[in-house]
């Protein structure tokens, strides 16, 4: 099994000992099975990728969730204010992921984020198009885009 199987087991059986079935209990027993799997399995290769995925994961949550704040900030303050500050514009991203997974995940991200969206994929999948509310610095815009595909990369493989 892989490691995130052992650490679901864990977490459920946490969660039969303790009598609760909720979410907050499944959250704890997550948690508790990480430290525990982490402890037991420190010498094995195998799991140190996993070990090591977890704080990535939710650096990038927090992470994520700080831009996506950012970016809903932006857009109402457009909407609410008489003069629209949009430049609309559709770029050509190059892509770094190419898994079909990973370029989905990718363009769902960026589709979240309020001000931008996924348009489509070139055929040989090495560019997304993306259509962007804000565009005043294509360079720029790519920059920004570019360190959430490093933070994606650095979950996913």
């Amino acid at each position: 099994m892989t490691a995130f199987t052992w650490n679901l087991v864990l977490a459920l059986v946490w969660m039969a000992l303790t009598g609760r079935f909720t979410a907050d209990n499944l959250l704890i027993g997550l948690c508790a099975g990480y430290v525990v799997l982490a402890y037991a399995l420190r010498g094995r290769p195998e799991f140190a990728n996993y070990i090591a995925k977890v704080p990535r994961l939710i650096r990038f949550f927090f992470w994520f969730n700080w831009a996506l704040l950012r970016s809903n900030l932006k857009v109402a303050y457009d909407v609410l204010t008489p003069t629209h500050h949009m430049r609309p514009g559709v770029i050509a991203y190059p892509l770094e992921v190419q898994r079909d997974g990973e370029i989905t995940i990718l363009a769902n991200l960026i589709s979240l984020t309020p001000g931008s969206l996924s348009l489509d994929v070139s055929s040989d999948g090495t560019v997304l198009y993306i259509h962007i509310m804000y565009l005043e610095d294509e360079a720029q815009t790519v920059r920004e885009l570019k360190v959430l595909e490093h933070r994606l990369l650095e979950l996913l493989r």
